[in-house]
């Protein structure tokens, strides 16, 4: 497979309820992610939830970072995707940080394309059985 990208999917617990609900305190985090990351930013959107919550997007040159929390778990959810060159994991452990994060689960998906037939054949047969 060629890889394109770097996918991450996390899921964090037991931060504290006042970080993950202060919308200019994510958008710090998000930036210095951004930047010990290596990445470009191209747009960045927060938004706060009433009563609690935020939802921040960054894109980038390289695709996008996003964070939703939900406060009074003590958690937040982050997708970083990164095509080409950056360095995601280091933007996820200052975001890991940055919210205080206690527990981590991160799963990576390496993005790509180029797959061998016989695999990408299984692959489709395995959606459409899900789908069906």
């Amino acid at each position: 497979m060629k890889q394109v990208g770097t996918h991450l999917v996390v899921d964090a617990w037991e931060a504290p309820e006042d970080l993950l609900n202060d919308p200019e305190g994510i958008r710090r985090a998000l930036i210095d992610a951004i930047s010990v990351g290596e990445g470009t930013l191209i747009d960045l959107c927060v938004h706060q939830f009433s009563p609690h919550g935020v939802t921040a997007t960054a894109t980038l040159a390289e695709s996008h970072i996003a964070i939703h929390t939900w406060p009074e778990h003590g958690y937040f959810a982050a997708d970083l995707f990164f095509c080409g060159c950056g360095k995601p994991k280091e933007a996820m452990k200052l975001l890991q940080t940055a919210l205080q994060a206690k527990q981590v689960r991160m799963r990576e998906i390496v993005r790509g394309f180029d797959l061998i037939p016989e695999i990408q054949e299984r692959i489709e047969d395995s959606v459409y059985q899900m789908v069906r």
